[in-house]
């Protein structure tokens, strides 16, 4: 039981069906039928012109920031953005572009007065504030809908292009109960990983207009990240996006229910109000120590992340009995 995180999912017996007998070409040359297929698609699904397929969500960002932002601009972000903290610095290193982090507020969104103040003068002593990236979900919570319609007009308001990151952006669909373009309708780019919650085992993709995925597509070459028969992954990345969503509220169930059990054991404290999709984070007291926790738990086939708070993520490959293991073994350590 590997509770570190939903990255770890296996593939589905029908994506490695799908993958053994997917039609493929060199997508370099554009000629592999099942990429071109799901970049049409997924383009008209989400409410966009175009959309690139890409071999990772840290790629699909870069390439977002790099297509929105030229050398010496800047974008604004979440100082727990995926794509300013845990990225590499790939947007400074790679494209000299300069975040500006913003700290997120307790429900993971960005005041828009602090943005407004971040937002650089019209003056050549300054980066020139090009981009709002936001994040849904940031920490496993979820973006009101209200705010999205707020930030786009923050952005229209102030001459900047809007930006997704929406790694586990389907957790957010579905905890909202909204289809998919009740969300992306407000951002003029997307990002969406196929490999979290949705459990293909390689890809994400990025989406927006005809114009700005020519330009994505000419930095993932640039980049190193043009695939040539891929077409078996992006066979995967349809089934991921056509028959995994649903099942997403399952996740979501299981980890309410971990959040809840955790609540009753001694030192371990957990806001289960903040437990909106598939992510849950518990602080250990003092009393508590995490790495002979950690140690314990794997003796026992159990994976579990380092650092404290801790954090647990539920997907496609964790059952709910599965969290009732867990939670027998947390109690057994904490009564050694």
């Amino acid at each position: 039981m590997d509770f570190r995180s939903d990255t770890v999912t296996q593939p589905t017996q029908a994506m490695r069906v799908a993958m053994a007998n997917a039609i493929v070409g060199d997508d370099v040359y554009g000629d592999d039928p099942t990429i071109n297929a799901l970049e049409l698609w997924a383009a008209e699904r989400h409410g966009f012109e175009a959309a690139l397929f890409t071999s990772s969500g840290t790629q699909a960002n870069l390439l977002g920031l790099m297509s929105h932002c030229e050398r010496g601009d800047e974008y604004l972000c979440g100082q727990q953005a995926h794509n300013y903290k845990f990225e590499g610095g790939g947007a400074a290193v790679l494209g000299s572009i300069q975040p500006q982090p913003i700290q997120n507020e307790p429900d993971g969104t960005l005041c828009f007065k602090a943005l407004e103040q971040a937002i650089k003068p019209n003056d050549f002593h300054f980066a020139r504030t090009k981009l709002l990236s936001l994040e849904n979900t940031i920490n496993g919570k979820v973006l009101p809908l209200e705010y999205l319609r707020q930030a786009r007009e923050f952005t229209i308001k102030h001459g900047l292009q809007l930006h997704l990151d929406g790694a586990r952006v389907y957790n957010a669909a579905v905890a909202l109960n909204v289809d998919i373009k009740e969300i992306s309708c407000h951002f003029d780019s997307m990002t969406i990983c196929l490999s979290k919650g949705l459990a293909a085992p390689v890809g994400s993709l990025l989406l927006g207009s005809k114009d700005f995925i020519h330009k994505a597509r000419r930095i993932r070459k640039m980049l190193g990240g043009g695939m040539r028969q891929a077409g078996i992954l992006a066979a995967a990345g349809k089934l991921a996006l056509t028959e995994q969503v649903d099942r997403l509220a399952i996740d979501h169930d299981n980890a309410k229910k971990l959040a809840n059990a955790l609540t009753t054991i001694d030192g371990i404290m957990v806001n289960v109000e903040h437990v909106q999709t598939n992510i849950v984070f518990a602080k250990l007291s003092s009393e508590i120590d995490q790495n002979a926790l950690q140690v314990f738990l794997k003796q026992q086939g159990i994976l579990i992340g380092s650092g404290n708070p801790l954090r647990f993520v539920l997907h496609n490959d964790i059952q709910a009995n599965d969290v009732d293991v867990l939670i027998e073994q947390i109690k057994r350590f904490m009564s050694q």
